[in-house]
């Protein structure tokens, strides 16, 4: 132990919905369309003095074999527009939204997320995703023909334009993604910048937040991985002149709560066979193998045969990595473990990351934010709208009594709430 000041938690909320998180078979699960939903859970997240409201983004419905066959996805509104409506219902609330830095324009961007950090008196953030994905970019003009090598120095120069437009001053530009000129058509937005998020975890996507990000959005949900990957990204700050505490490191996790820690565990479960259900199974199976398996059953044993490589079967999805190499996997755990195709699913697509009763899951985010795993957590509730009101109303008076998490506001902006300097123009 030191004698270092506690570190303080930061939150933040994510409108659950993409991938299988959310458990569509429960009777409270409600519209992911209608702004009630919306409005529901940014309320929550703002009675719990969180620091932020974070919705992803999907430009593309995802498809198998030609077909919509996705259980998750059920209707998804553009991000700024949903954020809009919430500044007018909220009055303290960071609202992040992903927006594409492969398929958007810098200076159109740039006035969108100023006009949304105007409206809100300085509370948004974006959320930089790039893609190479030709399937998604058939919807745009761009067509997808970005290299993948391309997509971070797309992104890097596209920021480096927003922040530019940002700052008020005429912008005169000539670089390989992007040849401009002209002037925002707003002020300077309140936060000076609006809060740069960014998710990559790849070499190249950590020296990019590194460089560019405000909070990187995390998979690292383990202490001992948070832990590798919070001290690699903070060294690397110094060689951009920035300090450790000017990024914040936020992995996304999730959380079953019990009134006993058998409760907790035995509800986790359930859970997850409500996350993964047969057709879900094969549909996981369909994005490895690369082959029609509608024939399979799911709970036998996984594919024999071995997945192809370069399939198209599966649009829209994102890459795992190697199939080959995670067919591989799958089958060693699969055999040691004697798990058919649908519990080892469930295992390897886990994302259960706290499990127990309320002491025990604020006793266990304070020790990671305490140990440098994390700066803070963005949760991804099972439910929508009402999957973070247990969360709100359990966890986080015991994180107050900790002394780790605020009991009001003290800032009106989210560069406050995440303290974070407010950027010197460029």
């Amino acid at each position: 132990m030191t004698d270092r000041p506690l570190k303080q938690i930061h939150l933040a909320a994510h409108f659950p919905g993409v991938n299988n998180t959310t458990v569509w078979t429960d009777p409270a699960s409600r519209s992911q369309v209608e702004f009630a939903s919306f409005r529901h859970l940014a309320e929550t997240a703002e009675r719990g003095r969180f620091d932020f409201f974070f919705l992803a983004e999907g430009l593309r419905l995802r498809e198998v074999n030609g077909l919509i066959h996705d259980l998750d996805v059920v209707g998804r509104p553009e991000s700024i527009t949903v954020l809009g409506a919430l500044a007018a219902v909220t009055t303290h609330l960071g609202l992040a939204a992903t927006v594409n830095a492969t398929f958007n324009e810098p200076y159109e961007l740039a006035r969108r997320f100023a006009s949304l950090d105007h409206l809100s008196g300085g509370r948004s953030a974006w959320n930089v995703v790039t893609s190479s994905d030709a399937f998604t970019g058939e919807n745009f003009r761009r067509g997808g023909y970005l290299d993948r090598a391309d997509r971070y120095t797309r992104a890097a120069e596209f920021v480096q334009l927003a922040r530019e437009f940002w700052d008020g001053e005429h912008v005169r530009h000539s670089g390989p993604q992007f040849d401009v000129e002209g002037r925002l058509s707003l002020p300077r937005p309140p936060q000076g910048h609006p809060v740069v998020i960014q998710a990559g975890d790849s070499d190249e996507g950590r020296e990019f937040a590194a460089a560019t990000a405000d909070i990187i959005f995390s998979r690292h949900s383990t202490l001992a991985a948070g832990q590798t990957f919070h001290a690699d990204v903070k060294r690397r700050l110094a060689a951009y002149g920035r300090k450790p505490d000017e990024l914040k490191i936020m992995p996304g996790v999730t959380y079953v709560l019990g009134d006993t820690e058998d409760e907790a565990i035995e509800r986790a479960a359930e859970i997850r066979r409500a996350q993964v259900g047969p057709q879900t199974t094969i549909a996981f199976l369909e994005q490895i193998w690369g082959i029609d398996l509608s024939d399979h059953d799911p709970d036998g044993p996984l594919p024999t045969v071995d997945p192809v490589v370069d399939s198209t079967l599966v649009q829209g999805r994102t890459r795992l990595g190697d199939p080959l190499e995670i067919a591989a996997r799958w089958r060693a755990v699969a055999a040691e473990k004697q798990l058919s195709s649908r519990e080892l699913v469930i295992e390897a697509t886990g994302r259960q990351s706290f499990i127990g009763t309320p002491a025990t899951i604020a006793a266990q985010l304070d020790a990671y934010v305490q140990n440098d795993a994390a700066d803070g957590f963005i949760l991804v509730p099972h439910l929508t709208p009402g999957g973070l009101d247990d969360f709100v109303d359990q966890v986080v008076p015991l994180l107050q009594e900790r002394g780790v998490f605020r009991t009001e506001y003290t800032g009106t902006t989210l560069r406050d709430h995440l303290g974070l300097p407010v950027p010197g123009r460029r």
